[in-house]
């Protein structure tokens, strides 16, 4: 079986390995910190031996260097700086890499920008408006130019916005932390990520190539999660704020989210890669999650 190295062991990572680490026989990945690579070196990832190595962006450490040598599924989920540091470090060891086969990219539906709440597609064009996902763009064009020059298939999934277990509406309902905002006219497309660990699986499977949109099937306003959460925990729902007033709180990056508005379509994901959505939708994602996310206070 291949070897999985994975550039940025985040939630995502993590859920993918946990689900689908059976299939290799090595994984590896990084992590900032020597205080991380030590927890995974003593419990692993979802009951598989992971080999951490720290990576903080800075230099190309020579352990993760030789073991990109061996590698045939490369998962990058590492985010963008000023550049991206993976392929700023890395890009020549990973174009060579002798046994790569796949690279699968986690990218952002931001990089659509705002649509005013029409559908988008993977034919949209691309018209970023924040900083943020003007840097997702330009790292998606490097990592197809480095598949396209040495010949590997590189995916680009572009996730919409993640949730799951220890990170999802009844958490923020339950701890007294969820809003319902209300902006006029805006929607959000949501992901679950079990559903984001189905969609790298189905990439590196396939040995995809191009862009996918790995989203759930139905846009919502903010808040309309939130009320459902309310209801299954048997709470009232947080009262209602109006954006302006919301948006004298946020933080630069929470106002760039809401300067964005669009629905996205995610039939490629199922048309091409197979993909068939456990949690097609915001209810049935939270109600398995009621069921079984033990995080969330009874």
């Amino acid at each position: 079986m291949p070897t999985l190295f994975c550039f940025g062991l985040g939630y995502s990572a993590s859920h993918f390995i946990r689900e689908f680490g059976t299939r290799f026989d090595r994984i590896a990945g990084t992590v900032t910190t020597r205080e991380k690579a030590a927890a995974i070196a003593g419990a692993g990832v979802g009951g598989h031996t992971v080999e951490a190595f720290v990576f903080g962006g800075t230099d190309a450490p020579p352990e993760v260097t030789a073991a990109l040598m061996d590698v045939a599924a490369l998962l990058v989920s590492v985010p963008p700086e000023n550049d991206d540091p993976v392929s700023r470090h890395f890009a020549s060891t990973i174009a060579g890499a002798p046994q790569l086969q796949s690279i699968v990219y986690l990218s952002t539906v931001g990089v659509y920008g705002d649509h005013g709440s029409a559908w988008v597609d993977e034919a949209t064009p691309a018209a970023p408006v924040s900083e943020r996902s003007r840097a997702r763009l330009s790292v998606e064009q490097e990592w197809q130019a480095l598949g396209a020059r040495a010949g590997k298939q590189v995916a680009i999934l572009r996730l919409s916005g993640i949730y799951g277990q220890g990170q999802n509406a009844l958490i923020q309902v339950a701890h007294g932390s969820a809003k319902r905002i209300n902006k006029p006219g805006q929607v959000f497309n949501r992901i679950h990520v079990e559903d984001i660990a189905q969609a790298i699986d189905a990439a590196f499977t396939q040995r995809a190539d191009g862009v996918f949109n790995v989203t759930d099937d139905e846009p919502t306003p903010q808040g309309v999660p939130i009320a459902l959460a309310a209801e299954l925990l048997g709470v009232s729902p947080p009262p209602e704020i109006q954006f302006a007033e919301a948006a004298k709180s946020m933080s630069p990056m929470a106002l760039t989210f809401y300067a964005e508005s669009k629905r996205v379509r995610n039939d490629k994901l199922k048309r091409e890669l197979g993909v068939r959505l456990r949690y097609p939708t915001y209810r049935e994602g939270l109600r398995a999650l009621l069921a079984h996310d033990k995080s969330i206070p009874r």
